[in-house]
Order: structure tokens, then C-alpha cells, then sequence
């Protein structure tokens, strides 16, 4: 026993030594890396506010726009030591560039040489890979601090569904022939078992998470592809969609299942293990007590459920909801505009959330009865 709990420390020490060094070593990293970007970089080192004046829109919306004159040290390319002069408009509000400090790292473009030796060029975008990365390592932090080695697993199963989704993607651009919808199918079915059996293991609670995951996901895909198909996709405005080359209809459908497979698959794990818990608990337990207990455990997520997935949709056309209400346009033109499609997608994953309840209830059922009768 003493001996088990040694190598079980041993393997808890391994693991956050084998953290702290990742973690020191990708920050030391992501601070030195300019060398390794295409793009030229320079770090800001002195700063002044040359002009500032007060402005007013047709709407009578008050703003004050500052111009800051930056010098700036290059990181990177031929010019690297040299200094550049940059200049930077940015607004009270916000809406257009932000204000930048010393020790900030700015992508840039060099447009001529003032003197023989200092460089003028103009702001592209902002470096932002440390604080990335900071944000980063802080969930993976947590994640393994709360959730021990699933949380571990857990992290390996996102790092592998992100790939799958970036190859799935590349295939879709490289080949026209094959159908987005399609390829996603294929990566969902993929990522579904991945993920749960990376974080649950091989046994009956993880075999019934997946049948009910990928049932849920797929029924709620067939159903709203039906109810577009009958209504003629009325009141679905694409024009959001109207800069792709292809149509838009497969890759709205695509990011609807993409979409609705989180919680899909939250709702088969929470109905998997939770009737599986109580069988553990008494493996007397009838078939009749177990339904009831999961209609409840149902009742219980459902509400939350869908109000999460409607607000992870509806909250990023915050800020295109409020451009078009800033300037005068009629409410019913900008919820159309801008919530047809996300309520769509919200409506669809609402759908696979209730469907999944029971089927996730009965497949549950029907692997705890196998795993009841080899007893």
C-alpha cells in the first residue's frame, strides 16, 4: 500500500515539475520569438500624445480622438536595433485602435528612412501571443487542479479535436468536390469518441455517452435540415456568409452541428454518469426508479442547457447589434439581419438538447442492463 501511494506521488511530481518547466520554458519562449515571425515587430519604447480634439457624428454621438507618436525599437528583420517613428489614432470609445503603452510590441510595415538611421512605418496590428498564452496556461491550470488526470485528458482531447477540425477544414478547401457537411460528419463522429473515451475510458458509462452523443447530434441535424427544406430557408439571411465562394447553406449546417455537439455531448455524459452512479451505488436498483431519476436529472439541465447555448450564440452580434442601433436602424431590420442565423443555431442545439434526454436515458438503461447481466 505505502508502495502504490509512493509511485502515485512520484507520478503527481513528475507531472507538475514536467508543468513548471513547460510553463517557464513557452513563456520564456513567446517573449524571445520575434525572430521566428515573417512579419516585422517593434517594441514600443516612448510615447506622446501630439493632438487631440472632440468629434461628432450625424447621431450626435460625442468621441474625442488622441494621435500618439511612438518610437519604437525593431525585434526582427535587417533593420533590427533600429528605431522607427509610428503614429497611432485611437478614440475615447475605443471603436478604433487602442492606446498603446511603452513594453508594447506592435506588427509593423516600414514606409522610408527620416534620417540615415531612423525608420518611419505604419501600426499593422498588436502582438498578442503572451497574453494568449498567459490566458492559456491559466485553464490549463485549472483544468488539472480540478478535474486531476480527466482534466489532463481533457486537454489532450481539445488539442486533438482543434487538429481534426484544422485538417477537416484544409480538406474542404483543397477539395471542392466533397461536401463541408459531409467532412464535418465524419469529424464529429471522430471527436465524439476521442473526447469521451480519452476522458472516461473503455466501459459501459463511456459506450453509452457516445451512442447517445452522436444519436442527439445527428437527429437534431436531420430535423432542422427537414425544416429548412420545407420552409425554403425563409427568414434565413446569409448575407453575413456572402463574402465565401461557396455555398453557404452546407457551411451554415456544418457549423450547426459543429456548434451543437458540446452540449449534446454534456448531456449524454451528464445522463451516462449519472444513472450509472446510482447503479453503482445499489445494483438493485429497478429499471422504473432509473427513468424516473434521469427524467429529473433531465428536467434539471435542460432549462440551463439551452440558455447557455442561446447565449454563447446570441452574445458575439453584440457589438453589430449596437453599430446598427447607433445608427438609427428599425430594430426589426437588425434582429433579422443579425440573429437569424444564431437563433437558428440556437433553436437546433435547443432541439438536440431535449432529444437527447431520452436518448440518452434509454441507452443508458440499455448498457446498464448488459453490464446487469453478466453480474
Amino acid at each position: 500500500m505505502n508502495t502504490l501511494i509512493k509511485k502515485l506521488k512520484l507520478k503527481q511530481y513528475i507531472l507538475l515539475t514536467a508543468l513548471a518547466i513547460s510553463f517557464i520554458g513557452s513563456l520564456i519562449f513567446v517573449y524571445n520569438n520575434h525572430s521566428f515571425y515573417d512579419e516585422l515587430i517593434a517594441e514600443v519604447i516612448e510615447i506622446s500624445v501630439e493632438d487631440q480634439r472632440d468629434v461628432t457624428d450625424e447621431h450626435q454621438n460625442e468621441d474625442v480622438i488622441y494621435t500618439q507618436q511612438l518610437v519604437a525599437k525593431m525585434q526582427n528583420g535587417d533593420s533590427k536595433g533600429k528605431l522607427v517613428h509610428l503614429s497611432n489614432e485611437y478614440s475615447g470609445s475605443g471603436i478604433y485602435q487602442p492606446e498603446f503603452h511603452v513594453g508594447d510590441d506592435l506588427f509593423i510595415s516600414i514606409d522610408s528612412t527620416e534620417n540615415n538611421a531612423d525608420l518611419a512605418g505604419s501600426i499593422i496590428d498588436v502582438k498578442r501571443d503572451e497574453s494568449l498564452l498567459l490566458v492559456t496556461w491559466v485553464f490549463i491550470f485549472v483544468l488539472i487542479a480540478i478535474g486531476r488526470r480527466q482534466g489532463f485528458f481533457a486537454i489532450i482531447s481539445l488539442l486533438v479535436n482543434a487538429a481534426l477540425i484544422a485538417y477537416a477544414l484544409d480538406i474542404y478547401i483543397k477539395t471542392s468536390d466533397i461536401s463541408l457537411l459531409f467532412i464535418m460528419s465524419i469529424t464529429v463522429i471522430i471527436m465524439t469518441v476521442l473526447s469521451l473515451l480519452f476522458i472516461s475510458g473503455f466501459n459501459e458509462k463511456t459506450y453509452a455517452a457516445i451512442v447517445s452523443t452522436l444519436l442527439g447530434t445527428f437527429v437534431l441535424l436531420f430535423i432542422t435540415i427537414f425544416v429548412l427544406w420545407l420552409t425554403d430557408e425563409q427568414g434565413l439571411r446569409f448575407e453575413e456568409m456572402a463574402f465565401l465562394s461557396r455555398a453557404p447553406q452546407a457551411i451554415f449546417m456544418a457549423g450547426v452541428l459543429v456548434g451543437a455537439l458540446g452540449a449534446v455531448m454534456d448531456v449524454g455524459v451528464t445522463m451516462s454518469s449519472s444513472l450509472f452512479g446510482l447503479y453503482e451505488k445499489n445494483h438493485r436498483i429497478s429499471v422504473k426508479d432509473l427513468k424516473e431519476s434521469g427524467l429529473e436529472i433531465g428536467k434539471d439541465i435542460m432549462g440551463t442547457m439551452t440558455n447557455i447555448l442561446f447565449f454563447a450564440y446570441v452574445s458575439g452580434t453584440i457589438p453589430t447589434l449596437l453599430l446598427y442601433f447607433l445608427n438609427d436602424v428599425t430594430l426589426g431590420f437588425t434582429l433579422s439581419m443579425n440573429l437569424s442565423l444564431e437563433l437558428t443555431r440556437a433553436l437546433a442545439g435547443g432541439i438536440g438538447i431535449v432529444l437527447t434526454i431520452p436518448i440518452g436515458l434509454y441507452t443508458t438503461i440499455f448498457f446498464v442492463n448488459r453490464k446487469r447481466a453478466r453480474l
